[in-house]
């Protein structure tokens, strides 16, 4: 069949995207005093929670040092090596992420070193034309933070705030885009509806609390940000849900979708939508919605995802959800970037149809009219995958963790092409 290129706009950037706690190692947070409590019992859960084929692939489940981040890829000491992968692959943008904890380990107490630290790593994207996309807080609190009640505590606003300002003021000069606070309503879910994340609660009231706190700190940095850098591109990064009724013809199955969508997605964009300069699109899988009596905690619905193609998570791949949810995004007429959007693939037999299918979906996004202006793949190295621990291989480059050796995978090669072509080669 012939082929043809589905060119992408002019400057559309392209590139990979980490969090500091699940690539740099060495960080004292909330997080690792939380691993260092848990691991044993995280791997002893792991023996019902994981499906038998998961168990069979992934013998590391069971062991409790998968859930000790510890050294994790060492990008903190090989960051250079990192960004010369990326340059090597087409990448002119590349997400990453501060840690709070290093720069503020005590209440008020900057530490300048390490703030030299991210301006050196700012500096090495800049050196080989990487766009960086700046992210404050990636899930992760100095010790400090929890010790004060973490976002449960109102206050916690005006202490990220200060920190949103310190960082702003050291770095505005060599950063054009900030995402202050990653997916709010994924931590808070985590955190405070599946208990699954710390501080480990199932507390809807506390729920609520916390997300406002997290979406008032995002507008207080929007302002402080914008208040040192006018032409500054301020954005928080939202995990977006494509949802679908289990029978499409169910009226019960059909509003959960939409009070879900509701609840996860609108209500939090509404909030913010007045103080976004583009919105970052994370997405990964599809929920599909089933009524049941035996339903989930604070209305009647059930996940009931039929698992045809699934990652290493057994999450549901599918692209279409991407284009779905670009269109809904078109209604607040702003630029949107891809900031995450991956799959667990240890032994890469899906990423790189991943990759193109996604971007086809874009494409056909951008063609109604969706002002989709880059894409970041989660993610540019296997990392710490929080409560899951290393086995989720997510990385455009393979970690051997006991050795550190980077090794290019071959879906890395795939999107290279794109990258490099700023298009997609397409069988018509």
């Amino acid at each position: 069949m012939p082929k043809k290129i589905l060119k992408f706009p002019d400057g559309f950037l392209w590139g990979a995207a980490a969090s500091s706690h699940q690539v740099e190692g060495g960080n004292y947070n909330n997080w690792t005093e939380w691993e260092n409590k848990n691991a044993r019992q995280l791997a002893e859960k792991a023996k019902v929670s994981w499906q038998k084929w998961q168990l069979k692939k992934f013998p590391e489940i069971l062991a409790p040092e998968n859930y000790i981040s510890g050294r994790a890829c060492d990008h903190y000491n090989r960051f250079e090596e990192d960004f010369d992968i990326a340059k090597s692959l087409g990448h002119n943008a590349h997400r990453f992420s501060i840690e709070w904890s290093r720069v503020e380990p005590e209440e008020g107490k900057f530490d300048e070193k390490e703030i030299d630290h991210y301006k050196k790593i700012i500096s090495a994207l800049r050196k080989r034309e990487i766009e960086p996309f700046v992210t404050l807080w990636h899930w992760t609190d100095p010790a400090w933070i929890t010790a004060k009640g973490g976002w449960e505590n109102k206050k916690t606003i005006e202490y990220f705030s200060r920190y949103a300002e310190k960082i702003a003021a050291s770095l505005n000069k060599e950063v054009k885009f900030w995402l202050p606070i990653n997916e709010p309503t994924v931590y808070t879910g985590m955190s405070y509806i599946m208990g699954a994340f710390p501080p480990c609660l199932k507390n809807l009231w506390k729920a609520n609390k916390v997300l406002n706190n997290l979406l008032s700190a995002y507008k207080s940095a929007y302002r402080i940000i914008h208040g040192l850098n006018a032409s500054a591109m301020v954005g928080n990064a939202y995990n977006l849900h494509y949802h679908l009724p289990f029978r499409r013809w169910h009226p019960i199955d059909k509003f959960l979708c939409k009070l879900l969508h509701y609840i996860r997605d609108t209500r939090p964009l509404n909030k913010t939508k007045k103080c976004e300069d583009f919105i970052g699109l994370n997405y990964y899988f599809l929920d599909t919605i089933k009524f049941s009596l035996k339903g989930g905690y604070f209305f009647i619905a059930e996940m009931a995802n039929p698992h045809k193609n699934v990652s290493d998570l057994n999450w549901d791949i599918c692209p279409e959800g991407i284009y779905h949810l670009l269109l809904y995004l078109k209604k607040f007429k702003k630029p949107i970037y891809i900031t995450e959007n991956g799959l667990a693939d240890k032994f890469d037999e899906k990423r790189g149809e991943f990759i193109k299918s996604h971007l086809l979906w874009i494409y056909q996004a951008i063609k109604k009219g969706a002002d989709v202006r880059g894409y970041l793949h989660w993610s540019l190295l296997d990392n710490f995958e929080w409560d899951k621990g290393f086995w989720p291989r997510f990385g455009l480059v393979e970690i051997n963790y006991k050795t550190l050796e980077r090794k290019i995978r071959p879906s890395a090669k795939i999107y290279a092409e794109i990258c490099k072509n700023n298009g997609l080669e397409y069988e018509e």
